[in-house]
């Protein structure tokens, strides 16, 4: 037992930022589902629809991501970083949301699907783009 609690107390912060990057997403990710779900009733395609939630949830996120998740100011190289990490996430959740709709699964469903399976993805490529030098 005191081994994991050496364990814990050792990787403290980053369990704390682990938790806060899990609020961050969750808003960002209410957000982009909102946008999804809206623009899918008004009769938009399923890839616009997620693309337009997407690209508007992604400016939230940054901002709450610097400030509230890795405690840093936002600045034009971290900003870079985090629109090439979302670059990458960007065409994994396109990638997933299409072939989870191919495969069948509903289209209110699949993107909960995407989200979080990319979001360990996501959490693992910002972490480095936010790491304090």
């Amino acid at each position: 037992m005191g081994k994991i609690k050496e364990f814990i107390t050792g990787k403290r912060q980053q369990i704390v930022q682990f938790i806060r990057f899990c609020i961050v997403g969750t808003v960002a990710a209410g957000i982009h589902y909102g946008i999804y779900y809206v623009l899918l009733r008004v009769g938009a395609g399923h890839n616009l629809a997620y693309a337009t939630g997407y690209i508007i949830s992604f400016v939230c996120n940054f901002i709450a991501t610097s400030y509230f998740t890795f405690r840093s100011s936002p600045s034009w190289g971290r900003f870079a970083g985090f629109a090439g990490s979302h670059a990458v996430n960007f065409l994994l959740h396109m990638t997933l949301l299409n072939v989870f709709l191919w495969i069948g699964m509903h289209e209110l469903i699949a993107p909960i699907a995407v989200m979080l399976v990319a979001m360990l993805v996501q959490y693992a490529i910002l972490n480095l783009v936010f790491r304090k030098k």
